[in-house]
């Protein structure tokens, strides 16, 4: 299984694979053919209210990790991580995030839950 994290803003890879945005906006200034997304399923983004907290400077990344972690076990998140768990099973799997650090974002803590 193999699971990776980058900008949406960065060129698509031929090793990519399947190609899929994780935050709940589309990123701004990017066109759609552009970003080539194959799959947005919204329902694995953290929700508005943690996405404020988080960003507001409310709390660390820790205490993100584990309200996001706790989000992701309701029952529309965890269908959609079992389909990205599929995806990433048969091939690499490249989660797409606007962040500006992408290892201190939920798309990080996606793909730690989808590689154990």
């Amino acid at each position: 299984m193999s699971v990776r994290v980058r900008r949406v803003y960065e060129p698509p890879e031929p090793d990519d694979g399947v190609r899929i945005l994780v935050d709940r906006l589309w990123p701004r200034g990017l066109a759609k053919d552009a970003a080539h997304v194959d799959e947005w399923p919204k329902g694995l983004t953290p929700s508005t209210e943690l996405r404020r907290w988080y960003h507001a400077g409310e709390g660390d990344f820790e205490e993100f990790r584990e309200r996001y972690e706790a989000e992701l076990a309701g029952p529309e998140a965890a269908e959609q991580l079992e389909r990205v768990r599929e995806l990433a099973g048969k091939g690499t799997v490249t989660l797409l995030t606007a962040s500006k650090q992408p290892e201190r974002s939920h798309a990080e803590v996606l793909a730690r839950l989808l590689s154990d």
